[in-house]
């Protein structure tokens, strides 16, 4: 019989700002992909829908609160799994522009850091491979509607 693949599913948030500036997460040293930046998100519990995790997991990493009714799929990418290997499948939701003059920013509440950042500037950082795919899926998006 054929052994079937199991997935990890993963939600992450493309949040954008009025100055056309992006918030990117970098991953704590102590983690996989340590040092590297990456889209904020999380896994997707057994029983949450994608949008309600990612919610969730912008309050724990970020503590700031988003409506998942207003998170819009932006993209998705997935890892090659090997026959022992879980697949990861990332699921990139936008939601914003983010008000930069809100009393509540976000904030890095799980370790490493956050930062702002242009299209550009986000070309140059050093992401872990999926992030790199959902960066071309969504600035690619963005240079057609414009």
């Amino acid at each position: 019989m054929e052994k079937i693949p199991t997935w990890i599913p993963v939600v992450a948030l493309a949040l954008h700002d009025d100055h056309g500036r992006w918030l990117m997460h970098l991953r704590a040293e102590n983690k996989q992909h340590g040092g590297l930046w990456e889209y904020p998100g999380g896994k997707v519990e057994p029983g949450e829908s994608p949008a309600n995790a990612l919610t969730r997991e912008i309050w724990e990493e970020l503590g700031i609160r988003l409506d998942p009714a207003q998170l819009k799929p932006a993209g998705f990418a997935q890892s090659n799994a090997g026959i022992e290997a879980k697949q990861i499948v990332i699921m990139l939701y936008t939601s914003g522009p983010w008000d930069t003059n809100l009393p509540l920013q976000p904030n890095c509440l799980e370790g490493g850091g956050v930062g702002w950042f242009s299209p550009a500037e986000i070309a140059l950082l050093a992401m872990p491979p999926l992030d790199v795919v959902l960066t071309r899926q969504l600035f690619g998006q963005m240079q057609s509607a414009i």
